[in-house]
């Protein structure tokens, strides 16, 4: 019998970033419940290679209209919408044979609490007796939406594991519940208690991530294990898009660097951990800190060989050459960057500082010391223009990085969410408020938005051809089909030519016929007439 189950649910989309899905949470707070004497196992449903085709959900029938046939060439985007991992009855079934009293099921992002809830649903169906908990994004931001299922018995807002134990003491010993912070439950009356969020004053007064109890044989990345780490909690800048900045609970606080370096040493010792992803919101922002854990890494794991990367972007104003030197000391071998957009006004609606000039010299840093970069825009935001969206993606064809295209999405929680819900354009299905779902059609329309993701990905295999040295395909009619659909990059390179030739944007299907992508004309033709007085340059 295991006290408590910590489940990762499955998800629903189009596609999956694995090396992203890391249950860091849960194995923080699973640490903190086995320090308090509670036994504990991980249900990771996504530590499964297994996936299977859904229909569309019918909230995302609009879908169709802008990814259309599944695309076999470079520029495709999305086609077939995927349940991805284990089944929820295979996770019921763990949950009803571990006799567990209390389940705590992770709802991070908002678009896929649908899976959370169904879940839940499904683990109370098989284990009655059994009390769950939601936690995590969502929840904290939106627990009445969650508390709608009867299924749920509680949510805790919030950093959890301030809460989790004294919640599993409550729930074995029967209550009560009112003095448990961060938490939400249900009245005898079926009103809801509704407390405040909880938040970690010191990080470093609690344990490690229980790291052991992470399936990493899955998350092997080059036969060496991946982690996770997380070195702060929060930020100090406002940005107007995000829900964890300035304007939220969230202060900004940073772990020691001695923390940090046990945690990595752990991850080492125990799972040959050889890919470390930095999830922090503002890595690199406090530079005597950072520097400091750089030069512990290089110091202490250097024979390691790790390859470090910060994937949730670095703010390129604390960037200097010191600094990206101690990066590729450390194991740093790309700048994930986060340039915004370079429109004034937009950046003004944004509450973020223009950072060109410190992109660009983080660009030139990255060249010096061999690091690769890339470099992240948003389109799509309320009031956001696309020819200035186009304007931005040209901005990085001109420079050494990969373009990184965001599709902006409301997140409870953060400014621009209440000002979509004021403007009355907010997706009606959670579901609908990913990238993915192209949520938005205000000032830039869904077509212009699936046009610039189109446009991106032409324009990172220009760049891609100019690493490899080959010249960039004369401008050429269409063909009506391709013989063999398997070499992508041929393939690629004939659909460029039509591109260079008219501005219209194609597609192959496995059989070989070529199709044509629904696209905003205007903005191919204004990228193509742009493009040829310009110097693009490739990534390498």
């Amino acid at each position: 019998m295991t006290d408590i189950l910590l489940i990762q649910p499955p998800i629903r989309d189009f596609y999956l970033t694995t090396k992203r899905t890391i249950p860091y949470g849960l194995a923080c707070l699973a640490s903190t419940l086995i320090k308090d004497g509670f036994s504990v196992c991980i249900v990771d449903a996504l530590a499964s290679s297994r996936s299977r085709i859904l229909d569309m959900p019918e909230e995302m029938a609009y879908l169709h209209e802008f990814y259309g046939k599944a695309d076999r060439s470079p520029f495709a985007l999305f086609s077939q919408f995927k349940h991805f991992g284990y089944s929820y009855d295979h996770i019921a079934k763990i949950a009803q044979e571990s006799q567990t009293f209390l389940v705590g099921i992770s709802s991070l992002f908002t678009p896929y609490m649908r899976e959370a809830i169904k879940a839940a649903e499904t683990v109370k169906a098989y284990h009655p007796s059994c009390k769950i908990v939601l936690g995590g994004h969502h929840p904290t931001a939106k627990p009445e939406s969650v508390m709608q299922s009867p299924a749920v018995d509680f949510v805790l807002r919030g950093e959890g594991e301030v809460s989790i134990s004294l919640l599993a003491r409550a729930v074995r010993n029967g209550g009560p519940y009112d003095n448990i912070p961060g938490l939400v439950y249900r009245k005898p009356n079926g009103d809801l208690i509704i407390y405040s969020p909880t938040l970690m004053d010191k990080p470093d007064r609690y344990p490690l991530p229980a790291n052991h109890l992470i399936n990493h044989k899955f998350y092997k990345r080059a036969k060496k294990g991946s982690a996770m780490i997380v070195a702060s909690r929060g930020c100090p800048m406002k940005c107007s898009y995000c829900s964890v900045g300035a304007s939220s609970y969230l202060t900004f606080r940073r772990r020691s660097v001695e923390s940090v370096i046990r945690e990595i040493e752990t991850a080492i010792g125990n799972d040959d951990v050889g890919f470390i992803d930095f999830e922090d919101e503002n890595l690199a922002l406090d530079r005597k800190w950072f520097l400091m854990l750089l030069q512990q890494i290089e110091l202490r794991f250097g024979r390691n060989h790790l390859e470090l990367r910060a994937m949730n972007g670095l703010f390129p104003p604390s960037l200097d050459d010191e600094v990206v030197e101690a990066m590729k000391a450390a194991g740093f071998k790309t700048l994930n960057l986060s340039l915004g957009c370079t429109s004034i006004e937009q950046l003004n609606r944004f509450q973020r500082a223009d950072v060109r000039h410190a992109f660009n010299q983080a660009l030139t840093f990255s060249e010096k010391h061999a690091l690769k970069a890339v470099g992240y825009i948003i389109i799509g935001a309320p009031f956001q223009q696309a020819q200035d969206s186009l304007l931005d993606l040209l901005f990085l064809a001109e420079r050494r990085v990969l373009a990184g295209l965001s599709v902006f999405y409301p997140a409870p929680g953060s400014r621009d969410y209440a000002l979509c819900e004021k403007l009355g354009i907010l997706p009606r299905h959670f579901s609908c408020m990913r990238s993915s779902a192209l949520p938005l059609s205000h000032t830039t329309t869904r077509l212009e938005t699936v046009t610039l993701l189109r446009l991106g990905r032409i324009l990172n295999f220009i760049k891609y051809l100019l690493d490899k040295g080959e010249m960039i395909p004369e401008p050429m009619p269409p063909p009506t089909s391709i013989e063999n659909t398997d070499d992508r990059i041929e393939t690629g390179k004939m659909l460029l030519q039509r591109f260079l030739y008219d501005g219209k944007i194609q597609g192959v299907t496995s059989n070989g016929d070529v199709f044509e992508h629904n696209v905003a004309m205007d903005l191919t033709n204004n990228f193509l007439e742009r493009l040829k007085s310009l110097h693009v340059r490739g990534c390498a």
